[in-house]
């Protein structure tokens, strides 16, 4: 792979790169710099339905072939992955402006994981056998046909496996559309799998915005669309979705509760915090940025958290020492600094940051603002940036309650020795994926989701193949068919 940004064209469709110089242009910028790195083209109606006409011709063969065979295809992708990570990770952080240090772990293995937990499972899709007298039924687990990956802009090596590896060791086919501000790490997601032998036209990737997307929800030709955005395109997605009578996955935002109990360790609740708000600059769906602290330790817990981001590396994203980057876009940039001034004039304390960093990109300073109230703009909607509102408690049941009080339900977590307690307040969390001790830690092997308008559905583990699948009963009578006439 070449460290050349520029993609060999916007589009990968049955097995090769494609362009259409018709369609809208439009800029790729890295974060770090503010400068033009790639320049590609939205899809065209045409450039669409090649990419349909490719999948729905490719799925059926694939289809029939055995899940030993196609998660054969998966594992080698993964194992290509991960040789070629440093190349991966390389390209992540242009396209996203997340340090190299974070990149390097997270993005390429990550997808790496999915291909492979999918590869091995590919093989293990079968039906039942339901005996029933002297007649029975039995059950096949088919594909849904063609799907649709919507991605977010955050994470386009791990979304572009996350939902094209379950889609694949399933039977069906993917035609999947980045976000159009980080466009090009699909590219090279789809490349890989057709270099370790996945057919021509089973993994497409189109380029474009909005338009193009909603070209692709609402054609006849596609059965499930599984989207990872706000729940604002959630809602449009979902409703154009709905009139087809599609299958979906909907992986949408959050504003999630972290609660930190006076006996929890401080400097692993510290590390919690700073990984549910400042890991990926902030941009992370899932991140914690509602951070209850006991009163106990609020002001010990601020004090830690203050010396811990002033250890942050910001700088060059392509430096190894580097552990906080730019935000993702100006746009982002300037949306976060418009909730960090609502921030100020609600009387929030800003406790460190709250600025942007005089130098070239999209830099912002870990934020913190203290003594937050639950009626706070800055504590009901989500940032998507290096925000962390901190808000006091002193009771189990009223922090429960402030917890859940919120449309969203995508995460959760809790810090407490207690593990009675632990347990107690995971399963009173309103959200979907939860955590005790921990914080934001998403392996393959778990389901990831969330609740109430975070999303419908989840991703990853034993529980994305019902969503990549369908069942079909057959019954089988062995006697006489009785009739009444």
């Amino acid at each position: 792979m070449s460290y050349d940004t520029q993609p060999a064209a916007s589009h990968f469709i049955d097995g090769a790169y494609v362009e259409d110089t018709d369609g809208t242009p439009f800029e790729v910028i890295y974060p770090a710099t503010g400068e033009t790195i790639a320049t590609l083209h939205a899809a065209t109606p045409a450039i669409i339905d090649r990419a349909l006409t490719a999948a729905k011709r490719a799925q059926k063969s694939w289809a029939a072939m055995t899940g030993t065979e196609r998660g054969r295809v998966l594992r080698r992708a993964a194992d290509m992955m991960r040789e070629r990570n440093h190349d991966l990770s390389v390209l992540e952080t242009w396209d996203t402006g997340k340090p190299y240090q974070e990149t390097s772990v997270v993005d390429a293995t990550s997808g790496a994981d999915a291909l492979e937990y999918f590869g091995g499972m590919a093989a293990t899709l079968t039906g039942e056998h339901i005996q029933l007298g002297e007649n029975w039924v039995y059950t096949r687990r088919e594909p849904l046909g063609v799907c649709v990956g919507i991605g977010a802009w955050n994470y386009p090596t791990q979304i572009a496996c996350w939902k094209g590896a379950p889609a694949l060791a399933c039977g069906n086919a993917m035609i999947f559309k980045p976000s159009e501000t980080t466009p090009l790490c699909a590219l090279k997601v789809a490349e890989i799998l057709h270099e370790a032998g996945l057919p021509a036209g089973l993994y497409n990737v189109v380029q474009g915005m909005g338009d193009v997307g909603s070209a692709l929800v609402t054609d006849p030709r596609v059965d499930k669309v599984s989207l990872t955005g706000s729940v604002p395109t959630g809602r449009k997605v979902y409703a154009a979705a709905a009139e087809g009578i599609k299958h979906v996955t909907m992986e949408l935002g959050g504003k999630s509760p972290l609660i930190l109990f006076e006996d929890a360790d401080i400097e692993n609740a510290v590390g919690g915090a700073i990984l549910g708000n400042f890991y990926s600059s902030g941009q992370v769906c899932s991140n914690g940025t509602r951070v209850f602290v006991h009163r106990d330790i609020k002001e010990i817990f601020l004090e830690r958290l203050s010396e811990r981001l002033g250890n942050a590396v910001i700088g060059d994203p392509m430096d190894p020492e580097t552990s906080f980057g730019p935000m993702v876009s100006e746009r982002q940039m300037n949306i976060v600094l418009g909730y960090i001034e609502k921030g100020k004039a609600e009387g929030a304390r800003l406790v460190t940051g709250g600025r942007r960093l005089d130098r070239e990109g999209y830099y912002l300073e870990p934020t913190v603002f203290a003594d937050v109230t639950d009626d706070m703009v800055i504590a009901r909607e989500e940032i998507f940036g290096p925000v962390m509102a901190v808000l006091d408690f002193e009771d189990e049941a009223e922090v429960m309650a402030r917890a859940n009080d919120t449309e969203f339900g995508l995460a959760a977590g809790v810090f407490t020795r207690d593990l009675a307690r632990g347990h107690r307040v995971a399963a009173g969390f309103e959200a979907g994926t939860c955590y005790i001790n921990t914080y934001n830690d998403a392996p393959v092997e778990a389901p990831f989701g969330g609740s109430k308008n975070s999303g419908v559905g989840r991703e990853n583990s034993k529980a994305a193949i019902e969503h990549y699948s369908q069942l079909k009963s057959v019954f089988v009578r062995m006697d006489d068919v009785e009739a009444p006439f």
